[in-house]
C-alpha cells in the first residue's frame, strides 16, 4: 500500500459554518494539531513515499500555524491549501499566505446561487495568480441548484478560470447530483471527485480528520484514530479499514470498488 497524497484537516473551526458541511465545522470547532506534530507526521510520510499534502479544515486560514507549516515544508512535498477564502479579502491574511508560497490554493464556492460569493472567489483567485500562486476553484454543485451552478461555472470560465482550474464537486449527503449533471454543468472535460460514478477508495489517497483519524475518503464516517503520528501509525489505521458510502445510512459498510472509470479517468484527479 503506497499512499502518495494526504489530505489533512488542520482544524474544525470555520467562519462559514455551512449547514451541509460533512464534518460539521463552525466557529466553535476545535483545533488539536500542534505545528510540530504536523511537521513530524508529514515529514515521516514523505520519507515513505507521500508526494503531496493538502491542508484543509474547517477553514485552514483559522489555523494559526498554517504559514509556518507551509514554509517549513517548502521543497519537501507538494503543498496545497483548500480554503473558503473569506479571510483572503483582508490584506494581512492575503500577504501572509502569499509569503508562505504554497504550491497551489483552491478556493471553494459553497453557494453557487450567490453571485457575491462567486465574484469574491473569482477576484481572489485572480489576485493569487497575479501574485505567483497557482490557484483554482472548487465549485460545489447541489442537485437543487443546478442552474445556479451552471451560471457560476460559466462566469468562472468567462473570467479566465477554465475547467483545468475548476474542480466540480457534487454535494454529498443530500441534494447529490448525478455524474451526468456534473458533466452538463462543466460543459466539457472536467475534474471531479474520484468517486463520482461509484463509491470507492483510491489506493494512493487518504484523509486525516481534524481529530487525527484516518479514512480512505474525507466524507466517509468510517475512520480509525491514528495510534501514533507516524507513517507506520497511518498504515496501521488504514489496514483493513472499509469505507461507508456517504449517501447511505451511517454504519452500513460498502466494499471498496476501483476508483478508476475508464470513460472519465483523464478528467478526474486522484483524490477526494
Amino acid at each position: 500500500m503506497l499512499v502518495e497524497r494526504l489530505s489533512i484537516e488542520l482544524t474544525n473551526r470555520c467562519d462559514k459554518g455551512c449547514g451541509f458541511c460533512y464534518n460539521h465545522s463552525g466557529l466553535d470547532g476545535a483545533t488539536l494539531w500542534r505545528v510540530e506534530e504536523v511537521l513530524t507526521f508529514v515529514r515521516d510520510c514523505v520519507h515513505h513515499g507521500v508526494k503531496a499534502v493538502s491542508f484543509g479544515g474547517g477553514e485552514p486560514l483559522l489555523y494559526p500555524g498554517l504559514g509556518e507549516l507551509l514554509e517549513a515544508l517548502q521543497g519537501q512535498v507538494f503543498r496545497s491549501v483548500t480554503t473558503n477564502g473569506l479571510l483572503l479579502t483582508q490584506a494581512e491574511h492575503f500577504s501572509r499566505l502569499v509569503a508562505a508560497k504554497p504550491d497551489k490554493v483552491h478556493l471553494s464556492i459553497h453557494r453557487p446561487a450567490s453571485m457575491t460569493e462567486v465574484s469574491r472567489v473569482m477576484a481572489t483567485v485572480q489576485e493569487l495568480q497575479a501574485a505567483g500562486i497557482a490557484s483554482g476553484v472548487n465549485l460545489l454543485v447541489p442537485a437543487d441548484q443546478v442552474e445556479a451552478a451552471t451560471r457560476a461555472a460559466q462566469a468562472l470560465r468567462a473570467g479566465g478560470i477554465d475547467n483545468q482550474r475548476i474542480v466540480y464537486l457534487p454535494q454529498r449527503g443530500s441534494h447529490t447530483p448525478t455524474a451526468k449533471v456534473i458533466a452538463a454543468v462543466a460543459a466539457g472535460p472536467f475534474q471531479s471527485m474520484s468517486c463520482l460514478t461509484a463509491c470507492g477508495s483510491s489506493p494512493r489517497f487518504c484523509a486525516i480528520s481534524w481529530d487525527r483519524a484516518a479514512a480512505w475518503c474525507s466524507y466517509t464516517s468510517m475512520k480509525r484514530p491514528l495510534p501514533e503520528l507516524t507513517h507506520a501509525g497511518l498504515m496501521a489505521a488504514l489496514d483493513g479499514l472499509g469505507i461507508v458510502n456517504c449517501a447511505t445510512t451511517a454504519g452500513v459498510e460498502q466494499k471498496p470498488v476501483s476508483w478508476r472509470n475508464k470513460a472519465i479517468e483523464t478528467q478526474i484527479p486522484e483524490e477526494k
